[in-house]
Formats: C-alpha cells, structure tokens, sequence
C-alpha cells in the first residue's frame, strides 16, 4: 500500500474539499452505469474543475483535478474521465471552436463518451512539426486525408484524433496548416500498435489512406491550424507540469468495453501495471522506511531534492495561472514541462536507488511489480513528449527572455518548394 499524496490546499481552492464532499454525499450511487456516473460528473463541472464556468467547469485552480479525484476516491467514488480529449482536444475546441463544434464535441469529452488521441507528429516531422506531409484535399463538403502519424499515444482505443494536415502547399509551411476533429472510425484509417522499451504499447502509428473528415470538424479555420496547434501543445504542456494527466481508469470512451460496467464494480478495478509512471514522494519516503534507507544521506539528499523540484514545478504552476489571467506568462508552459521532466527523471532514479539490485527486475516479478523499473525506463520519454527539452529551452528563450531567433534561410519559402531549396542550399554549401 502506497500513502496518498499530500495536495497542499491553495487559497483560490478554499471551498473546494467542502463543495466536492457535500456534491458526493449527495450524488454518488455505485450502482449507476460507468456511463451515467460519468455523465452526471460531466453535467456538475467535475471532469474539469479547473476550467471556467462557462467552458463547463467549476472555477478551480489548474491543480485542482487533482485534489478532486483524491476527494473522490477516499469518499469510495469513481474518479471523472481523464485522457487526451480533456487534457488537449476540449479546451482547445472551447478556444477556437464554433459553438455548434463544442455543443457536439465537448460534452462527450466531459462524460467519457469519446476518448481522443493527438496525430500531429510523422515519419519525417517530429520537432519540426510544422514539416509535416499528411495532406488534406477539399471535396465538396469534406476533406480527403492521405498521410502517416506516429507516436500517437493511446490512438488504439481512441474514437477522434486531433488532425494536424497540409491543406495549401503554395503558402510557407506554418501557414498551410489545418486542425481537424479527426474520426477514426472509419475506411481508410489503420492504426498499428508500438511496443515500447516499457514491453507496452501505449504509441502507436496511424496510417491514413483516402479517409474522410467533414468540413464541420474543421477546427479555426482553414490554413489556421498552426495557430490553433499552439493553443493545444499550451495546454498539454501547461497539464503535464501542473501534474496533469494523460491517461485515467477506467479509459474514456466505448473500445474498453467499461461504459456500461456498473460504477461500484469499477471503484474495484485496479489499472494494469502500464498506468501511472508517476512516483510520488510521499510512496518514495515510505519505500525508503520500508527498507531500511530512510537514514541514508545519499537517499535523504535525492529526496530533499525531488521536495525542492515539486515545490517549485508547484509555484511555477500557481504563477503561470496569474500570469496568463493578466495576458502574459510567455514561457510558463515551457517551465512547467521541463519541470515535470526533472521531477519524472529523479523520482524513478531515487527509487531504483533505494531499491539496489531488486529494481532491476522487471514485472511482475520485481518490488512493486516491477513498478520502479518501468517508472525509471519511462522516465526517458518525458524529455521528448510534449516537445523536446531543447524546444522547450529555445521557446522560452525567444518568447520569455527575447533572446534572438536562431536563423532560418528557408523563412517563407513554400512548402512546395522546400525540397529543391534545402537541395540549392546543401549544393552551395558543399
């Protein structure tokens, strides 16, 4: 048994522990459907408390979520949905969407009827996303995809995909971007899984062959894509460093097969052992009584570090929310993703490290089930998810401290005439 975190209570969630008790005592019945326990979370505000009222929240703090679902489990209740649609796809429909969009979409992200996936990176782009070829033809009142993505975390059980495609190759490459509302469902679209160094497969590759998507799922406009793709990297890298999460159980949507389980039995279920990589310090200090390494200076160290860079990935947090309700907090993502990466990294290593050679085993024959091993080997995909430590470095050094831009000889060029210049400019160099 592992303690439950400590979530330190922020002044703009004074009213939360009591709000959320008092909702629970009055509405938690385990024997409603998963599906209708969900829908009414969803219709209350819980899935996203941390959003505003009117984008279908309750007006929390972006920690907030967090502290909801420890209130929900210790009262014996099923958590809200989480995943990629809540953390990624509805607020950036709620930014940029038509209010027919987010009637259609967002209500299903918020009940856990529909589970999503990101299909931005490819073969050929992935720090340079807006390199990307997965081409988008206009045809009456749809749009004809043709192209490959890859790395696309939890694609295989996921109903919609957040479709970045070229749809106008004559302009620069970030200005013939597009953002679809992608379904997945369909002729044409053949998704692989990925085994990982982990032995799972949360990753996988998604090939796109003359598939369809309406020009209603079209979201911000045409050739607007690359803008609204800022807005959903902002929030993703704005959820992981706030702690945010990518994944939940039971999973969203109707391909695991929970929707219609009773809600009480679910409470029940315990998530397979690919679910939470993340290590908490409170589970670490008792890992290190439980063998003995609570008195290690080396141990004691490392801890005292990991406190100091939860405190600030904490604090960056609550700054970032100030800063962007004032307009500002350029960078404040980036910090909390890189913040998130160095708490990721140490926590598995302290970990294995109270654990000697025993961590080396893998699940489910070693401590934990094998949990600390996979958590430290995990631990390396945290620099790269979400953008790479060195795009994070460069974002905030440009847009936070106005160092300069690096320089780009092929600004402006259109991505149709890509190739042949990076040809002539490798021809001149050599």
């Amino acid at each position: 048994m592992t303690a439950s975190p400590t979530i330190e209570v922020q002044a703009e969630d004074a009213d939360l522990e009591a709000d959320v008790t008092a909702w629970l005592d009055e509405n938690w019945d385990p024997d409603q459907t998963v599906a209708a326990w969900w829908r009414r979370v969803g219709e209350a505000g819980w899935s996203a408390p941390h959003f505003p009222v009117s984008w279908g929240g309750r007006g929390y703090s972006r920690r907030s979520p967090r502290m909801v679902q420890a209130a929900f489990e210790q009262h014996g209740a099923l958590p809200g949905p989480a995943g990629l649609g809540l953390l990624m796809a509805a607020p950036t429909i709620l930014s940029h969407g038509t209010p027919e969009q987010i009637e259609r979409l967002v209500p299903r992200v918020y009940n856990g009827t529909d589970a999503w996936c990101q299909l931005f990176s490819e073969p050929g782009s992935g720090s340079d996303l807006a390199g990307l070829s997965t081409r988008a033809v206009r045809d009456g009142d749809q749009w004809i995809i043709n192209g490959q993505k890859v790395w696309s975390s939890m694609a295989v059980g996921a109903d919609y995909g957040m479709l970045l495609a070229r749809t106008d190759s004559s302009v620069a490459k970030h200005a013939g971007i597009s953002w679809f509302a992608f379904p997945l469902d369909q002729p044409g679209v053949t998704i692989r899984p990925l085994v990982e160094i982990t032995g799972h497969a949360l990753f996988n590759e998604v090939f796109i062959d003359d598939a369809v998507v309406d020009d209603a799922a079209l979201i911000g406009g045409v050739n607007n894509g690359w803008s609204v793709t800022q807005t959903t990297l902002m929030f993703e890298r704005t959820g992981i460093g706030a702690g945010g999460s990518m994944r939940g159980f039971p999973p969203a949507g109707g391909k695991g097969g929970f929707l219609d389980l009773r809600a009480g039995a679910a409470v029940e279920l315990k998530p397979p052992p690919s679910g939470s990589k993340v290590v908490g310090l409170p589970e670490l200090i008792e890992l290190a009584h439980q063998h003995g390494r609570s008195g290690d200076p080396l141990i004691r160290q490392k801890l005292a570090r990991l406190f100091a860079f939860t405190r600030v990935g904490e604090w960056t947090a609550r700054r970032s929310e100030v800063e962007m309700a004032k307009g500002g907090g350029a960078g404040f993502a980036n910090l909390g993703k890189l913040a998130q990466t160095r708490t990721l990294k140490l926590s598995g290593e302290i970990g294995c490290d109270i654990l000697g050679a025993g961590a080396t085993l893998w699940p489910p024959d070693g401590p934990g089930a094998g949990r600390y091993a996979e958590a430290l080997v995990f631990a390396c995909a945290s620099s790269i998810y979400g953008g790479t430590d060195q795009i994070q470095r460069n974002v905030i050094g440009e847009r936070a401290l106005g160092l300069p831009r690096e320089p780009d000889p092929l600004k402006g060029t259109p991505f149709a005439e890509m190739s042949q210049r990076m040809a002539a400019l490798f021809g001149r160099a050599s």
